[in-house]
């Protein structure tokens, strides 16, 4: 199961954003790989913690994680970086403005860049942008959760010079302002001693490389605009307007950069008997004269089928019935909603002479005469009930 974010960056839900980045700052140089080298933990702890940092220090995703957790931004566990499945380089490329060289590369190796499986922690390309699409589900979709194969029209890479940009492998050679390392270092002489700064090579933007022939597909994006299905696994009791995000789906990046996240936009299919009320589910049941005053058992329609009830003789108007857990789950807990069953007794409204005489002669009867007890609760009580 995957820890709170908040508890691994150490921090509080009413964390500032600048406490947010300082914390993980922290932890991010505890247990950053110059510092650990062949520390597998340390490893999966760094990217335990740029997973957490990716999504705090976002204002959506973060208010999403706040009222849903771990469900609410990554459609049930896909993408990210944790659980191993993160890309070393693409966490140094994505948060460049925290792990550059006046952080790490300076401090552990002496001004000079690690290699991380041959990729450096330089960017590499440019990041794709993100994606918004909306998603409709019915009920029953959203009541058991489910897993949906969506055509996404996005920036896909480039399958001739496989996200290079490059016409051949030859067309990319080593920046020469840079000399491969994406970053060029200035020494300033001041009255407190030698200041040195680091900032993106601005011959290559901070890849290191340079495209001497474009690729004729893209014309040296490393990308082209295309189709792609994208499997999203939705939870199960998300609601109108909720946002889940899959990490790496959305937008390719330019010349090999890390793509976009894709953000799904939930939307409520209408359902033609039942309407959703936060996790209940609430039905209008119309019954007739005769079966409220005699009594009678009905099906009614439920979010998985149909349900039987019984309607007891003498039932008013206005009378409630609860199926208890007939209504929606809430998104990574274990509470469940009811179904209300409000009932109507349908009052005839055009009547035949046969059909008007019987009713006045019925009007007569005593027993026709609102007679309320004190233990019937009014629509206010009934409505307290309900929703205290």
């Amino acid at each position: 199961m995957k820890r709170d974010y908040y508890e691994i960056l150490g921090v509080t839900k009413s964390a500032a954003a600048d406490e947010i980045k300082k914390a993980y700052r922290k932890v991010a140089m505890q247990f950053h790989p110059d510092r650990n080298p062949g520390d597998k933990a340390a490893e999966e702890k760094f990217k335990e913690a740029a997973e957490a940092y990716e999504v705090l220090s976002d204002a959506d995703k973060k208010a999403q994680y706040d009222r849903f957790g771990h469900a609410g931004v990554n459609g049930n566990g896909r993408g990210g970086f944790g659980g191993g499945s993160g890309n070393m380089e693409d966490i140094f490329s994505q948060f460049g403005d925290i792990f550059g060289d006046d952080m790490f590369g300076s401090f552990f190796n002496g001004g000079q860049r690690s290699s991380r499986g041959g990729g450096g922690s330089r960017a590499r390309g440019i990041r794709g942008s993100n994606l918004r699409i909306k998603l409709k589900l019915t009920y029953e979709e959203i009541a058991k959760g489910v897993t949906k194969n969506v055509k996404v029209k996005k920036y896909v890479p480039c399958t001739t010079c496989s996200g290079s940009g490059a016409k051949d492998k030859g067309s990319v050679q080593t920046c020469g302002t840079c000399g491969g390392n994406g970053q060029v270092r200035k020494v300033t002489n001041t009255f407190l001693g030698q200041m040195q700064t680091v900032t993106t090579c601005p011959t290559c933007n901070g890849e290191g490389t340079t495209v001497t022939a474009k690729c004729g597909s893209c014309k040296g994006e490393g990308r082209v605009y295309g189709e792609e299905t994208v499997t999203i696994d939705i939870p199960a009791g998300v609601q109108e307007g909720m946002q889940l995000s899959v990490s790496g789906r959305g937008n390719a990046g330019e010349r090999g950069g890390a793509a976009g996240d894709l953000i799904i936009l939930i939307e409520e299919d209408t359902h033609k008997e039942l309407h959703r009320d936060g996790l209940n589910v609430a039905y209008d049941l119309y019954i007739s004269i005769p079966d409220a005053a005699f009594g009678t058992s009905v099906e009614v329609p439920t979010i998985d089928g149909r349900a039987k009830i019984k309607i007891p003789a003498g039932t008013q108007s206005g009378k409630i019935f609860r199926l208890k857990g007939k209504g929606f789950p809430a998104v990574n807990s274990y509470e469940k909603g009811d179904q209300l069953i409000h009932v109507n007794v349908w009052t005839p409204q055009h009547l035949n002479a046969e059909e008007k005489a019987m009713m006045e002669k019925l009007s007569q009867s005593a027993n026709f005469k609102p007679q309320p007890e004190k233990s019937d609760k009014s629509f206010f009580d009934k409505m307290r009930e309900l929703f205290s």
